[in-house]
């Protein structure tokens, strides 16, 4: 009898660790996908969290090749309305394609909503960055960087260093069999805003920096798994590398005596990490520009690119620009000669191609933030500590505001600026 007893014991605690892992599976999934859309305090959006973990991933990260609304938006937004709930890598997330929301959410910005970052986001950047910091230590960083990209130095610097850089790269195309657009408008401009923030000169470099970054854009937006050979970790493999460059580059900068004129980004930091103003680690220094370098050239270079794309597609619009452009050549005493700043500010259709551009581009799509409280609007609680993904770009594609949105017609422009 006993050695029955023994044989059969393992049967029944497999069978009762089984069912009790079955039970936990099924309330897993219960709460899950049957989270009610009823709080205490009002109705949350209508939505879905999809698949257990994944959410709606996977549907969020698949590729678009139109500049129109991306499809996991656009099926949502038929389905549910402007405002509605899904689960991204395991976050829960209020999605907002709401122009009265977006506008209630920017208006109402650090008293009813905080910026908020996704993990992976965070792991890409750095915890230590810009994109987390708050009040006075934000707008410290913001005066920091308008000292080197403020208006003035547009003026007396900046249009000049584009104009002569952009002149270099074209030449260096007419060599080419074809160009990769993106890629080198990308590292054209790179090359302006490395000279402004670190004097890094990409002509006589190697170009291992550039490289670097490449590797790191790639995989940006792609699904957050960092195992070796997917895009996520030689996105993660380029930023480390970055990273390791500009220690080199600071390190070395922090070493040597302090310059009478600052030249770049890095001695106005260095000084005010010496001079204690405020309360800045070397690795937020080194977060802050690494941050710079990516948003100083990335988000420019996508809407060159695009730019680039609709005048590609429509002649008349290229030839009014080029008209443009002509004219104020034939009116310079050389017509070789560096721009200037009343030329700039009279070109007056260019203005609207780029105004155009970027309103069909949307360089900067999403945004994140978590609410401080809880909000109503429109019927539904947005309840306190929630996450909000805004999505603003929504706006530039209303028929209600904008006639035949997705057609690029930087004439529409006109009236305002033309």
């Amino acid at each position: 009898g006993s050695d029955r007893w023994a044989s059969a014991m393992p049967a029944s605690v497999l069978q009762g660790a089984a069912a009790v892992l079955a039970s936990l599976l099924i309330l897993l999934l219960f709460r899950w996908y049957c989270s009610s859309s009823i709080t205490g305090k009002g109705r949350l959006p209508p939505g879905s969290r999809g698949l257990p973990v994944l959410g709606e991933t996977l549907q969020f990260f698949a590729g678009s090749p139109s500049l129109q609304l991306h499809p996991f938006f656009k099926r949502r937004l038929e389905r549910y309305g402007p405002i509605f709930r899904t689960n991204l890598i395991g976050v829960d997330l209020i999605v907002s394609l709401d122009a009265e929301l977006n506008n209630v959410v920017f208006q109402q910005d650090e008293r009813l909503f905080e910026n908020w970052w996704p993990e992976s986001v965070m792991r890409i950047f750095g915890a230590e960055s810009i994109i987390p910091s708050m009040g006075s230590f934000h707008k410290h960083a913001k005066n920091l960087i308008l000292r080197i990209f403020g208006p003035e130095n547009l003026r007396l610097v900046l249009l000049q260093d584009v104009q002569r850089t952009a002149q270099a790269s074209l030449l260096s195309w007419l060599d080419l069999p074809s160009v990769e657009l993106k890629e080198a408008t990308s590292s054209m401009i790179f090359s302006v805003t490395a000279k402004r923030l670190i004097s890094y000169d990409s002509s006589s470099s190697d170009g291992k920096l550039w490289k670097q970054f490449d590797a790191f854009i790639r995989g940006l937006l792609a699904f957050p798994l960092y195992i070796p050979g997917t895009a996520f970790y030689q996105c993660m493999q380029g930023r480390k590398e970055v990273m390791k460059i500009l220690r080199k580059l600071f390190d070395e900068r922090k070493k040597a005596p302090s310059r009478r004129e600052k030249v770049d980004f890095i001695d106005l930091l260095i000084d005010t990490i010496k001079e204690d103003k405020l309360a800045m680690s070397d690795n937020f220094a080194l977060n802050l520009i690494f941050l710079l370098l990516f948003a100083g050239f990335e988000t420019t270079s996508s809407g060159i690119t695009a730019a680039i794309k609709f005048l590609t597609d429509n002649p008349k619009a290229l030839q009014e620009l080029t008209d443009e452009h002509e004219n104020i050549r034939k009116r310079r005493a050389s017509p070789d000669a560096e721009i200037t700043w009343e030329e700039y500010k009279s070109m007056n259709f260019t203005s609207c191609v780029i105004h155009e551009s970027l309103r069909l581009a949307n360089i900067a799509p999403l945004l994140f933030k978590k609410s401080k409280e809880d909000v109503h609007i429109k019927a539904y609680t947005i309840p306190k500590g929630s996450k909000v993904m805004v999505c603003p770009s929504i706006v530039h594609l209303n028929p209600t505001i904008y006639e035949d949105p997705n057609v690029f017609n930087p004439w529409r422009w006109k009236v305002e600026s033309c």
